[in-house]
């Protein structure tokens, strides 16, 4: 009786331990090809292909580069980058959500609207999906991160545990006492992203022509440009939009072509006379009054202030509009 008993106990010991052991996630070990596929020598469809995966074939999974390739290593040794489309390559040994991404510090939880500004009326640019690994670059408040995706898109996310759960630190941004000298090394993204937070928090702030430099709680669009890097990075640009025009003509190469400017970049603009574009055909982009300064978001959005009607600090697209036809030139003001 006493060893029926002993031996009951064993077995129900073993299972109560067995579903913790089997609860973990198992980490995947190889890469499996199920479709040809091209085995590059870096994540990107422009590099070089260095042969041809076959189905059937098995390679060692080294890391997941971000959510759209694998670092792998073939039987002969040889490393390089696959697809991770799952029409390609299969996992061997777990799943996709045990591999974190190079560089990420979060993972997507639940299905969430990836948005051009930290607001629930903010565009919106798409959805991820669960088990999406994104890097977090700053909080901009409770409810908002600023959040890169790996295929280097920037926007925000509710910053909401159902949503996103974070799985590193968030990098402090760097706050330089002076600005860099001309021709320094290039800013960044946790820079950039830190001013555009910093700027997101006067959103709704009424505008006011020739505003108080040491008062927030007004701006015109020179003042609010101003604020936004010095509360982000403890920069102070001059106190007028044709001066931080010179300023940022001294600190970077500029372009008269908004759509070559990078997110973060100051956009100068003329005064407005009108909606046609043939009503600024003679300005000159460098010789022309600069009137109105604002910062650029990327995807043709620019966020700015430039009327009391207009309901101050906002979100505005360029593309069409006497924005893009007054527009004369920007760049990078770090």
């Amino acid at each position: 009786m006493r060893r029926i008993t002993l031996l009951l106990s064993g077995m129900l010991l073993m299972a109560a331990i067995a579903p913790a052991g089997g609860s973990a996630a198992a980490k995947p070990e190889s890469v499996s090809i199920v479709a040809p596929v091209n085995f590059r020598t870096a994540p990107s469809t422009s590099s070089s292909v260095m042969r041809h995966l076959k189905p059937g074939e098995t390679l060692t999974l080294l890391e997941k580069t971000n959510s759209y390739w694998y670092k792998v290593k073939d039987a002969s040794g040889q490393i390089g980058y696959v697809s991770s489309q799952e029409k390609y390559v299969r996992l061997v040994g777990g799943d996709a959500s045990a591999v974190t991404a190079r560089g990420s510090n979060a993972v997507i939880v639940s299905g969430v609207a990836f948005r051009k500004s930290p607001s629930t009326s903010g565009a919106l640019i798409r959805y991820l999906k669960k088990n999406e690994n994104v890097t977090v670059t700053s909080k901009v408040n409770a409810y908002w991160y600023a959040v890169t995706d790996a295929n280097g898109v920037s926007g925000y996310v509710s910053s909401s545990a159902k949503y996103i759960k974070l799985t590193g630190s968030i990098a402090a941004p760097s706050t330089p006492s002076t600005p860099s000298a001309p021709g320094g090394a290039a800013p960044s993204s946790s820079q950039v992203e830190s001013v555009i937070a910093a700027g997101m928090k006067y959103l709704g702030t009424p505008y006011e022509f020739g505003s108080d430099r040491n008062d927030t709680s007004t701006f015109d669009c020179s003042d609010f440009v101003r604020q936004a890097f010095k509360d982000a990075l403890g920069i102070t640009l001059p106190a007028d939009s044709r001066g931080q025009g010179s300023y940022v003509r001294s600190k970077s190469q500029v372009t008269t072509d908004w759509k070559q400017l990078k997110r973060g970049d100051l956009m100068f603009f003329m005064d407005y006379k009108g909606t046609s574009p043939s009503n600024y055909a003679s300005k000159s982009p460098f010789s022309t009054r600069i009137s109105h300064v604002g910062i650029y978001l990327g995807d043709g959005q620019i966020l700015h202030t430039y009327s009391q009607k207009s309901g101050g600090v906002r979100i505005d697209s360029i593309a069409g509009k006497h924005w893009e036809y007054r527009f004369l030139f920007g760049g990078s003001a770090l």
